[in-house]
């Protein structure tokens, strides 16, 4: 719960009631590799925060094939900002824990604590920027400068999660990234 409230705090001031309020909400969950926190086609029923590991964004492209579109780490909220079905799975790439709070929880924190709605819109900016500075660049570039970028990114993802997960999000097979891998080593 640490985690969280210090990560809360750095977009906006809580009293110690609105934490101990907040802390009351807070349930911890387990989910286990290659488990799901959310799936297309379900609205997503909860909200998250990622206190340990790691969780991808993921769905299949028209041709069948599993496209990794983000990895999600630790000290981040997972929510559905529309509370509209899903199009894409929210999967534990490892072992994770988090803080897990119901849809009608997070709308009571929001009812009763008049600058929370302030501090998510700060936290969804800050995310929104994160994620466009991660996938854009990926667009233009070869394969070998998307590892080296991701690496730079994301650098301790590489020996955490599957291979298979990395080279889907970087758009090239497993053998492509095994290779890269290979030659700048």
């Amino acid at each position: 719960m640490e985690e969280f409230i210090e990560y809360m705090l750095q977009f906006g001031n809580l009293n110690k009631q609105q934490i101990r309020f907040i802390s009351s909400k807070a349930i911890e969950t387990e989910l286990k590799k290659d488990a799901y926190f959310a799936e297309a086609g379900k609205v997503l029923k909860q909200v998250g925060f990622i206190v340990d590991g790691i969780l991808r964004i993921c769905y299949y492209n028209n041709k069948g094939e599993e496209i990794t579109k983000i990895f999600i780490e630790e000290n981040n909220l997972l929510y559905n900002l529309r509370n509209v079905p899903s199009t894409e799975y929210i999967q534990a790439t490892t072992d994770s824990k988090l803080l897990t709070f119901s849809n009608q929880d997070w709308k009571e924190i929001s009812d009763t604590i008049m600058e929370w709605d302030s501090i998510i819109q700060k936290i969804t900016n800050k995310s929104l920027i994160q994620k466009l500075e991660k996938v854009s660049p990926l667009i233009s570039q070869d394969a070998t400068t998307r590892y080296l970028e991701f690496m730079k990114k994301y650098p301790t993802l590489v020996n955490r999660i599957p291979l298979s997960y990395i080279a889907s999000y970087l758009g090239i097979t497993q053998q492509s990234l095994s290779r890269i891998r290979k030659n700048i080593r």
